[in-house]
């Protein structure tokens, strides 16, 4: 037991001291900080931008309510210049940079405003899009005006109807509820689906290069293979803990520090504390699950170039599970999710997925968790015996079929 916390510390602290490690570290935890910051980010740069429209109204009657209506709007980056003269002296003004752009407002056949918008470029979709806007704003007005409509008539034709929904299960979440717990999902299962892939292929990575360097025939005389396996996957394990925390730690900063509105809107004073022991145990769980894989796929192989083919299956298994985690976002409840919920290679995103929207019955989360630990104790135990094996085998990289021969070699 003792040669076992000796892999799994020194799998733990190389990985930690990397430079790599650290350097990957530094650059998520600086991403993290910035996107929890980017409102803030955009406005400082933003903040002094202005953009110049020049106006030609042939109509004589449409440029000062257009004006209005983006005052009325708040579009306080967008301004508007009325310009005599010719289109073309207005388009070359646009072109020599005077301007941003050139609008053309002119009347159609029943006397409601049309537009033409000219730019140097239309990559911009902001400011066409406020002057579109703006705009239908004025025709509505211009157009119920025709009709003798009065203004109250014309609020209650546009108010919304009154729509409410509500759950009749006791524990079920509110709507307001589920936008929030949607997002933390969203988060967590973005996180489990990248440090799976990350960590699971570094096991993988790292016995073939074990291999590779004949330092595994040193290692297999001296430590089982048994202990070899799990040290690494649980070494790696808490290097994943490791950043994950870092990352976390600076996210929550980051969300406290940039104010109080987007941290009301992600809702995480008001999430239940079983969310997050789920996010962990399933994540978790998860892992151990691919890692073991990855770890005896990786085995097979005896040169780094190999380890991408030989554990593609079981990444395609794992983006798999994440997209159908997508579409539960949006369904729950139905009927594929609930089944796929119970299948071990998919029960850590999507049980995790219902456990943090709906009010899922505690036997069902335990049935689950079950058929996943029994699961990675068969994965661990056949695993194992294709990991003695696995490590002996050199030569050309094969294919799955090397499973059996690293299987009889362990009889051997």
């Amino acid at each position: 037991m003792n040669k076992f916390w000796i892999v799994l510390g020194h799998t733990y602290a190389t990985k930690l001291k990397a430079k790599s490690f650290i350097i990957t570290t530094i650059i998520t935890s600086l991403f993290v900080f910035a996107m929890a910051n980017i409102q803030h980010i955009i406005e400082f740069f933003t903040k002094d931008e202005k953009t110049t429209v020049a106006v030609i109204d042939t109509s004589g009657a449409f440029y000062e309510p257009l004006e209005a209506q983006l005052k009325q709007g708040k579009h306080d980056n967008l301004k508007l210049k009325k310009v005599t003269g010719s289109e073309e002296k207005a388009k070359a003004g646009v072109r020599n940079g005077k301007w941003d752009a050139l609008l053309i407002l002119s009347a159609d056949d029943k006397q409601l405003p049309k537009a033409t918008y000219y730019a140097n470029t239309i990559a911009d979709s902001d400011t066409p899009s406020e002057l579109e806007q703006a705009l239908q704003q004025l025709k509505t007005t211009l157009a119920t005006a025709k009709l003798g409509l009065k203004q109250e008539q014309i609020a209650q034709l546009y108010e919304p109807v009154p729509f409410e929904k509500v759950a009749l299960e006791k524990n079920a979440k509110t709507e307001e509820e589920l936008n929030q717990a949607r997002v933390l999902v969203y988060v967590l299962l973005f996180a489990m689906y990248m440090f799976v892939l990350m960590y699971g292929g570094m096991i993988s990575t790292e016995v073939a290069t074990e291999k590779s360097s004949r330092v595994m025939e040193i290692l297999v005389s001296s430590v089982s293979p048994i202990q070899q396996l799990f040290g690494k996957i649980i070494g790696v394990a808490l290097l994943s803990l490791t950043q994950f925390v870092i990352l976390f730690t600076v996210g929550f900063v980051a969300l406290k520090s940039s104010g109080q509105e987007l941290w009301k809107f992600l809702g995480f004073d008001h999430l239940p504390i079983s969310t997050f022991v789920y996010a962990i145990v399933f994540f978790l769980l998860g892992y151990f699950l691919y890692a073991t894989l990855f770890a005896v796929l990786g085995s097979l192989v005896s040169r780094v170039e190999d380890v991408q083919q030989m554990i593609t299956p079981v990444m395609i298994v794992v983006i798999a599970a994440f997209m159908i985690a997508m579409f539960g976002l949006n369904a729950p409840e139905s009927s594929f999710i609930t089944v796929t919920s119970f299948i071990p290679f998919f029960t850590p995103m999507i049980m995790f997925l219902r456990v943090g929207l709906l009010p899922v019955p505690f036997w069902e989360v335990a049935l689950s968790l079950v058929l996943l630990v029994a699961t990675i104790g068969l994965l661990a135990f056949f695993g194992s015996k294709v990991y003695r094996g696995g490590v002996l085998m050199y030569g050309k990289a094969g294919s799955l079929k090397d499973l059996k021969k690293a299987v009889q070699l362990t009889q051997k």
